[in-house]
């Protein structure tokens, strides 16, 4: 998976060279990873770059703080008039957007009263997440030894920084056994999600997905499929998943904003299906690369934001999102 630096980042106001982006060392967000973060897409269309489901994201950024008790000074319009700025100021055509907002130094103990709050949006160019081909020819999982956390741990629907040291440990474990990622479980042992993706099961023609049990997050890519699906006239059934489903399921692929759908080929060195991406998974995959390239018609209003029209809006004037640095 290719990384490319970028030019700009914003910083609570303004565009700052990339190289000058940097936190102290004693930052809460370092100390005890408080801070809370989106991943967004930029895709390439016909009118030019556009952020694929941007709205909600940046809500769920402002749910995400809320939950951690993080007093944001941005509004969400100011924050996506940043991310199209950042998008454009650097040139891309299509990347993936980051928003940061973290707890910086001041406090050095677990309170964070007198800690400063940061807020960056970051953009790059950033390919097929789980490696070349994994879109078109899918991907070896395994299940990890390593569960999710049980509910009223940590808030799993919160999009938290710490939260993914568990997630790391599942995905290192993973690839040092050979895989490419790895399913988790929950306490209970039935499926919960990816390191940071969703998991949706394929079984006699209909979609199967865990339900929101406090053990994962929901996706937002998670529920484009699932309103995909619905106009498709498949059916989806958010339900409890043992994890010998895995194994007897016709198809299974992940969902995410940097997975995309990715079909899975096998599991614990089992087969799924024909090991090859099933028909269900390949008709979401192809109207859902439809819907974000803006070939067709979004299935709901604002899903696509195109970048010039978030620079160009007469409210950028007035909200002093962007700063010129």
């Amino acid at each position: 998976m290719a990384f490319a630096e970028a030019q700009w980042i914003w910083k609570d106001g303004e565009l700052i060279p990339w190289q000058h982006a940097r936190i102290h060392v004693l930052s809460l967000a370092v100390q005890f990873g408080s801070s809370v973060f989106e991943g967004i897409r930029c895709y390439a269309t016909s009118e030019g770059p556009a952020i694929f489901r941007l709205g909600d994201h940046l809500r769920r950024l402002e749910d995400s703080c809320r939950i951690y008790r993080i007093d944001v000074p941005w509004t969400r319009e100011q924050l996506a008039i940043a991310c199209g700025t950042v998008v454009e100021r650097n040139g891309f055509d299509s990347c993936y957007v980051r928003p940061m907002v973290l707890r910086g130094y001041g406090a050095m103990g677990m309170l964070p009263a007198g800690s400063p709050v940061e807020t960056y949006v970051c953009a790059w160019p950033w390919g097929t997440y789980l490696g070349d081909g994994a879109l078109e020819s899918g991907v070896d999982v395994c299940v990890s030894s390593w569960h999710r956390p049980a509910p009223n741990t940590l808030p799993s629907l919160a999009k938290a920084a710490g939260h993914y040291n568990n997630a790391q440990l599942i995905k290192m474990e993973a690839v040092a056994n050979g895989y490419a990622e790895a399913i988790a479980l929950a306490p209970d042992g039935r499926v919960s999600e990816g390191s940071g993706q969703n998991v949706f099961l394929v079984r006699d023609g209909a979609l199967v997905t865990s339900p929101s049990d406090g053990t994962l997050l929901l996706g937002i890519t998670r529920h484009t499929v699932m309103r995909i699906a619905q106009e498709l006239g498949i059916d989806v059934h958010e339900q409890p998943i043992p994890r010998e489903m895995l194994y007897t399921a016709d198809e299974l692929f992940f969902t995410g904003t940097a997975a995309e759908i990715t079909p899975i080929r096998s599991v614990d060195r089992i087969t799924v299906g024909q090991g090859t991406a099933g028909p269900v998974t390949r008709a979401l995959q192809k109207r859902f690369m439809q819907i974000v390239q803006g070939e067709i018609e979004p299935l709901e209003e604002g899903w696509l934001s195109h970048t010039r029209a978030l620079v160009d809006a007469p409210a950028v004037a007035a909200t002093g999102a962007v700063r010129s640095g």
